[in-house]
């Protein structure tokens, strides 16, 4: 007997072991063994299938499986098929993807001891009466919503912020559980789950089951094995990594935020985005799937517009509350009339004093983290730089460091100039912490809380924050795009946004949907409950016709104006991108490399093919990076692309001169 086994290395295809005799009752498909791998190494694998056939090659040798791990399988029979779907479509081993969906402690060689008992509470039985009543604009939509199902098994809610979603999703879910149906909830940010569970619980009570990074690796083991159980949770709600864990009865699919780019996977591979995955995995179970935001990506209002999907709106805020009220502050104006006071305008702290008086609460929101994203010598221009990667230092008062944000390698604040032994090194830009000590002066007697990636590094201080600001301790919370992505808080009536061009000054063809977003989301967190909110939007280029259609909320110019652009330019959804990503330690191999690498995809996919290129940052972690775009009509089908693009790599890691270089791939990149 043969088996066919999964290894977490980034090679294709599956790896066939014999099975011993001793070993032929105990190894099953969907179980762990334990295999040689190399001319030493031990390795966990999981076994694919079984089979009787020997490989055609007489000339490889067959190792043997030196023993199990497992009593009973630790996946599902569809989850192989559903990897295998990532690894064709992503440009990846199947290798790849089991090595990121399996939670940490169920890739080694332990067993797990025993097998858990979940017992049926209360929870279980009854929730009927802790239902939110819906106003008449949620039950239309959540009657559309049906009707469409009719039609499309994927819906697109395009709800203002505000509206009252969650109300609706609650509502389906109900019904879903009541059909014996299990659901999956995706969001795109971790911070969004604390208080989001919290309002699930109070409906669904044990039924609901939270996953993500922040959790242990013992909590995501136990929430994996309990989805194998006969007693599974119902409700699994969690980030990106969530769509890999089994379902037995997934009847819906709610992917919550998805315009967010954050339900993309960077690196490592597979590069995957879960709304993509959690559409697939919907259409193996026949389940339906509803996708929810105030600001729909471009691709998905593109395919409801063109009836691939349903479309929903919500055009009221619950309570019939209205929109925030929007002031746009032309701070190169007041800049030139002397009024800012360092990053506010009068305006903004004006507001936001007469808030505070009323016991109200502020968002400002800037998208960078740090105190400021470089400091410079004002007399000979020097930058301190990262020695690893091709990009400036980052300053952080409160750490007294300069930090790269992509290596992470850090250094003291420089005193004076090395260049020039200048000692008057003046900061550029301004990042949360700069914010967050600014407004410190301004308002000394204000609670401040600081919400990016640096406050934010464990499960604890997400929560820790989200529940300080939501009881009312924190007066003044200041954030990065954390605070825009669907957060609810009763008392926040003013939001700043401190920096809008920031937004736009992106080398990147979705900077302007991404700025509008940003923007429509911060703003939708004022005035959620009776009364309106306010915000005060700063730009030095306050003319912008994005600003215009964010002050109206106008969603449909907004799209109307970037299609244009992307049908006459050729970008997504008119087309799909693959963008080739090649490293290497030597700059000389580097453009050898991605030279030779776009003759021989143009030779294949002609003017399809653009580059190469050098990204924004063309070295990290001391690898010079290039890259080739690739251009593809809808018509051409991507397995002919997949092969060709696998060929191509293949050929080249296989010359010497370029054995040792990374060529990968990233497909749909956001």
């Amino acid at each position: 007997m043969y088996a066919d086994i999964v290894l977490p290395v980034p090679l294709p295809g599956l790896f066939t072991y014999s099975v011993p005799a001793h070993l032929i009752e105990q190894v099953k498909a969907g179980y762990r063994v334990i295999v040689p791998f190399g001319t030493k190494k031990l390795t966990t694998g999981l076994v694919a299938r079984l089979h009787n056939t020997p490989p055609a090659d007489t000339s490889i040798i067959i190792k043997d499986i030196e023993a199990t791990v497992d009593t009973r399988p630790i996946i599902l029979p569809y989850q192989l098929s559903s990897w295998q779907w990532i690894a064709d479509y992503y440009l990846c081993s199947i290798g790849e993807v089991y090595k990121a969906a399996l939670p940490a402690l169920l890739k080694t060689d332990k067993s797990v001891k025993g097998r858990k008992t979940y017992k049926e509470s209360s929870d279980f039985i009854d929730f009927t009466n802790n239902l939110p009543a819906l106003s008449p604009a949620q039950q239309m939509a959540y009657d559309t919503i049906h009707e469409q199902w009719k039609q499309h098994s994927t819906c697109l809610l395009h709800g203002v912020t505000s509206s009252g979603k969650t109300e609706i999703y609650i509502h389906l879910i109900t019904e879903a559980l009541s059909q014996g149906k299990q659901v999956l909830y995706l969001l795109p940010e971790i911070v969004l789950t604390s208080q989001l569970t919290d309002r699930l619980r109070a409906v669904f009570g044990e039924r609901l089951g939270v996953y993500h990074s922040k959790y242990s690796d013992r909590q995501r083991a136990d929430v994996w094995q309990r989805q194998l159980s006969e007693k599974p949770y119902d409700i699994i709600v969690g980030v990106r990594s969530s769509v890999f864990i089994p379902f037995q009865r997934l009847g819906l699919v709610i992917v919550d935020e998805e315009h967010e780019t954050n339900f993309k996977q960077q690196d490592p591979a597979p590069r995957y985005n879960a709304r993509s995955v959690a559409l697939m995995l919907a259409s193996h179970f026949n389940a339906k799937s509803l996708l929810g935001s105030a600001t729909p990506s471009l691709e998905s209002y593109f395919n409801a517009r063109r009836g691939k999907y349903g479309l929903v709106t919500l055009k009221e805020r619950f309570g019939q509350v209205s929109l925030p009220h929007i002031e746009v502050v032309d701070t190169k104006e007041a800049q030139r009339k002397r009024q800012m006071s360092g990053l506010f305008s009068p305006r903004l702290l004006e507001v936001m004093r007469e808030a505070l008086n009323k016991g109200e609460q502020v968002i400002l929101f800037q998208n960078r983290r740090g105190f400021a994203p470089q400091i410079e010598c004002n007399i000979c221009g020097w930058t301190p730089r990262c020695p690893h990667c091709d990009v400036s230092l980052t300053l952080h008062k409160r750490s007294q460091r300069m930090t790269c944000h992509y290596c992470g390698f850090t250094t003291e604040i420089p005193e004076r100039c090395p260049a020039c032994e200048n000692d008057q090194l003046r900061q550029r830009g301004f990042g949360t912490e700069r914010v967050e000590d600014d407004i410190c002066r301004e308002f000394p007697t204000a609670h401040i809380a600081r919400m990016d990636m640096d406050t934010t590094r464990t499960r604890t201080a997400y929560e820790a924050i989200i529940s300080e600001f939501a009881a009312g301790h924190t007066d003044i919370l200041v954030g990065t795009q954390m605070v825009t992505k669907g957060l609810d808080f009763g008392k926040v009536s003013i939001v700043g946004i401190l920096n809008a061009d920031t937004m736009l000054n992106q080398p990147d063809y979705r900077a302007y949907e991404h700025a509008f977003q940003m923007m429509s989301q911060v703003a939708g967190r004022a005035g959620r409950r009776e009364n309106q909110g306010t915000v005060i939007l700063q730009a030095r280029n306050a003319d912008s016709p994005i600003i215009s259609q964010v002050i109206n909320n106008d969603y449909e110019a907004m799209y109307k104006t970037q299609m244009q652009e992307r049908r006459q330019f050729a970008y997504p959804p008119f087309v799909r991108i693959i963008t080739v990503y090649v490293k290497h330690r030597n700059p000389k191999t580097i453009e050898d490399l991605a030279r030779e690498l776009t003759i021989r995809l143009r030779s294949i996919f002609g003017t399809r093919v653009l580059g190469p290129d050098e990204p924004p940052v063309g070295r990290i972690q001391s690898l010079y990076i290039r890259r080739v775009l690739l251009k593809l009509e809808p018509s051409i089908p991507l397995q002919q692309a997949r092969t060709s693009l696998l060929a191509t790599r293949a050929e080249l890691i296989s010359q010497h001169s370029y054995s040792t270089a990374h060529i990968y791939f990233d497909v749909d990149p956001v």
